[in-house]
């Protein structure tokens, strides 16, 4: 390979560009970002960003001078438009184009928005740096009523900084819990309850009619008055500039094993590869597809797209990603991680601390083998089940690790 283009200046693209360079690729490395600025870290984006406790310049991912050292063309501000995978061709949307013969695809997700959202001014979502910049603008005096829409943990973070600013919170929420994709409506109420005994007006099972200028409007014709709404119900992979590729697309793009993107006859694309939000991949671990959201995998999948792309170019056997899924969210004071998987099938056991104490580890099951472990508040325990879910642990061999907990 000559040219390898990174599509997506994000923290994936970033580990991807490190890992190319790392590993000895002396070609050309071009990393093209639809954002101005330069890869940067997003936790903070809800939290610390969005108080003011930190500067932008904070959560950038590296030193100026190490992006320079880097050795990578920048091409940051345009967004891609399309891909030619039989031309090696990547079009960007201000009309150019580059050739390439490796491409790996990072351009993450998008929010997903409520009809006519961006027609009101007062409406935000936070993805970006210059969303979380306008919304703190607008939060950072206080005395305002913040309505948060959507009770996931972006939603929830958010919800928890407003509230810390001083500002009223009300959280509206479809589902009958906060965060029940991620945690189960049990331990997702669990958490709802932690942020009720702070201030935060938690509404579940309420389904939105529309936006109005004076705030929220509900189905059955109740609004919500609020000086600033916060829409927060989920994102899509950024997926739309390849609807012509040939790549199969289905919730994200499809991969195989080893991040290499499958066309839609089937087969898949040789020399292309994605990583992170944006692709769905068979995690053999658990035996699932699976696509995940989080910075962990973002990072670590960034670094395995690129090994595997320089090991087929080179004619070696590439590896299977497949590692146990970890994310993290702050809310408050409450530190919540997660490992594993959860589905709504999953039983859920609360095997160390009390939900009532508000510091416990909760074990989720599938049949008779361990699928994931939460904790809250509870760093030490929850990290050390991290072995017994690479391993495959059984129920009973996870509960006989956890009975040890103090």
């Amino acid at each position: 390979m000559d040219r390898v283009v990174v599509v997506g200046a994000s923290l994936a693209g970033l580990r991807a560009a490190e890992t190319l360079r790392n590993e000895g690729f002396g070609g050309q490395v071009v990393v093209v970002g639809a954002e101005q600025h330069r890869p940067y870290d997003r936790p903070p984006l809800s939290k610390k960003v969005l108080a003011g406790e930190w500067e932008p310049e904070r959560i950038y991912l590296r030193q100026p001078d190490s992006f320079d050292e880097l050795d990578v063309e920048w091409r940051l501000g345009v967004a891609a438009a399309g891909l030619d995978l039989d031309g090696g061709i990547l079009h960007l949307a201000d009309g150019t184009d580059i050739l390439f013969d490796g491409c790996i695809i990072a351009t993450g997700a998008v929010c997903r928005q409520l009809a006519e959202q961006s027609r009101h001014a007062h409406v935000h979502e936070l993805r970006t740096l210059d969303d979380s910049m306008r919304l703190r603008a607008e939060l950072s005096g206080g005395d305002h009523h913040a309505v948060v829409i959507g009770a996931g943990f972006i939603g929830l973070e958010v919800a928890a900084t407003a509230k810390q600013l001083g500002n009223r919170v009300t959280v509206l929420e479809g589902a009958p819990a906060p965060l029940i994709r991620g945690l189960g409506p049990e331990m997702g109420a669990a958490i709802g309850a932690m942020h009720a005994e702070r201030g935060v007006d938690i509404r579940c099972g309420v389904q939105v009619e529309g936006l109005h200028e004076d705030g929220v409007l509900l189905a059955g014709g109740e609004l919500i008055e609020s000086d600033l709404v916060v829409v927060g119900i989920g994102v899509v992979p950024a997926t739309a500039w390849l609807d012509d590729s040939g790549l199969e697309i289905r919730d994200g793009i499809v991969c195989d094993a080893t991040l290499n993107a499958r066309s839609i006859d089937g087969g898949v694309r040789r020399g292309v590869y994605a990583a992170g939000d944006v692709l769905r991949w068979p995690n053999h671990l658990f035996d699932e597809e699976m696509r995940v959201e989080h910075w962990t995998n973002a990072a670590e999948q960034g670094a395995a797209a690129a090994r595997n792309l320089l090991a087929v170019s080179c004619g070696n056997e590439p590896e299977p990603y497949a590692p146990v899924p970890f994310f993290w969210s702050d809310q408050f004071d409450i530190r919540v991680q997660f490992l594993g998987c959860s589905s709504p099938e999953d039983d859920v056991h609360v095997a160390a601390g009390s939900v009532d104490d508000g510091k416990f580890l909760a074990l989720y099951r599938t049949g008779d083998k361990l699928h994931g472990a939460l904790g809250v508040n509870s760093p030490r325990w929850v990290m050390k089940m991290r072995g017994s879910l690479a391993a495959g642990a059984s129920w009973a061999d996870a509960i006989a690790v956890a009975e040890n907990f103090e």
